[in-house]
């Protein structure tokens, strides 16, 4: 009798974790055709339906809830013995699952993670970027290591450590009438033009959502790559947009821009490390802790 294995359920939570086949087979480097089948496969081999689909991707059925869990446990067992057999090869010892919101990916994560991985190379780091709320849920389930939010997001029975601090301002030419205000609400600009991030990115839904909220829509001009392109895109007068605070004051020492705060309570950035509290026992976990958060009394606590 046919049964699952590892890389079978490898790529049922990549599918559960993304939403849809398509976004599972990118995540599990196989072809969308391939994915579909192996999946159908499962539904065969189990005799019951995993998952329902729809147009807008798919969603876990009872037995597909109930086989996510399992496969969590198990590529964790899987994942154990990588770890402690990888020793004695001298291969890379273990693989940590962070997730981050844009502002810490952009701003902060590069350089604290560049010196981590340099002076750890048996660790890996599997970085994804994730709306906040969506990382406080996915820590808690199990399906990723270590989050990084903002520090408005609810987070429940997490361990949360405090990581940077930084706010949301709007970027506009420095000739721009708004570009000599104090200040300005997120309300007060939705009918502007503006320059985003592209669909993908977790702030860029962040803000389309607030401009909902709002019962307004954000007029796109154009979806970029990065803060730094929006910000050459606004010196260009093409529209307005929103930056971290620190990418703002750099691009000011190059660029003909007006950085003004937004008012708006959300636009306050406390960044913060969350993580399950049962990971105490992962030395690996705690390294990275200890680089992102050195400061803190609760990371020495986790065996540094």
């Amino acid at each position: 009798m046919a049964k699952l294995d590892l890389a079978d359920l490898s790529l049922f939570r990549h599918v559960a974790e993304a939403g849809s086949i398509t976004g599972g087979a990118v995540r599990a480097h196989t072809a969308l055709a391939a994915a579909s089948t192996r999946v159908r496969g499962m539904e065969t081999i189990l005799g019951t339906c995993l998952l329902e689909r729809s147009r807008q991707g798919v969603t876990l059925t009872p037995a597909g809830h109930a086989l996510l869990a399992h496969a969590r446990n198990l590529l964790a067992q899987a994942d154990l013995m990588h770890e402690e057999l990888g020793a004695f090869s001298g291969g890379a010892s273990s693989q940590i699952r962070l997730l981050s919101n844009t502002n810490a990916l952009t701003e902060f994560l590069p350089e604290v993670l560049g010196r981590f991985l340099a002076d750890y190379p048996g660790i890996a780091v599997d970085l994804q970027e994730r709306l906040s709320d969506e990382i406080v849920v996915r820590v808690a389930e199990g399906a990723a290591d270590l989050g990084i939010v903002a520090g408005t997001v609810d987070t429940g029975a997490l361990l949360t450590l405090p990581f940077r601090s930084d706010r949301f301002v709007i970027v506009a030419p420095v000739s721009d009438p708004i570009a000599g205000a104090e200040s300005a609400s997120f309300a007060e600009v939705l009918d502007r033009d503006f320059i985003g991030l592209d669909r993908e990115s977790a702030l860029q839904r962040f803000l389309a959502d607030r401009a909902l909220r709002e019962g307004r829509r954000l007029h796109l001009r154009v979806q970029l790559r990065s803060f730094d392109a929006i910000c050459l895109m606004v010196q260009a007068g093409v529209g307005i947009g929103i930056v971290p605070e620190t990418t703002a004051r750099r691009a000011q020492h190059s660029m003909s821009i007006s950085a003004i705060p937004l008012r708006n309570d959300w636009a306050q950035r406390d960044l913060r490390v969350c993580l399950r509290r049962r990971e105490a026992s992962n030395a690996a976990l705690w390294r990275l802790v200890g680089y992102l958060c050195p400061g803190s009394d609760l990371a020495g606590r986790g065996g540094l």
